[in-house]
């Protein structure tokens, strides 16, 4: 019986992946502009006040703002953190994200951040 319950699981499993990844496409996004997507969508008073289209622009902001703003040490230098962690604030206003849940979108955001940072620094090595 477990191992049937195991893949039941795996195979549920499967099938949300499979949905969070058609939603992507749906949105017209990347896997890493979706998982910023997800990142501010994980405050529900934010897909109510923004939406869908506005959080998929804002995570397409996000993106490239820190892109274009993370150094190779910035995952240790407390003022780089600083600095980014000001300008997601700044993005987040001014799309209106909702003041209740900006404190966790910026933690998701920046933790975000660091994880595909290193992708991005992998695919950059790599030409």
């Amino acid at each position: 019986i477990e191992a049937a319950q195991a893949i039941e699981e795996l195979i549920g499993l499967a099938k949300k992946i499979r949905e969070e990844q058609e939603k992507g496409k749906e949105l017209g996004l990347s896997n890493d502009e979706k998982a910023f997507y997800d990142a501010l969508a994980d405050c529900k008073e934010a897909i109510d006040v923004l939406g869908d289209e506005k959080l998929r622009i804002l995570a397409l902001e996000l993106v490239n703002m820190i892109r274009s703003s993370v150094k190779i040490d910035w995952t240790v230098r407390e003022s780089v953190q600083a600095k980014l962690r000001l300008d997601v604030r700044k993005v987040l206003k001014k799309y209106g994200y909702p003041p209740k849940g900006q404190e966790h979108a910026i933690e998701l955001v920046l933790t975000q951040a660091k994880k595909v940072a290193e992708d991005w620094a992998d695919k950059d090595d790599k030409y």
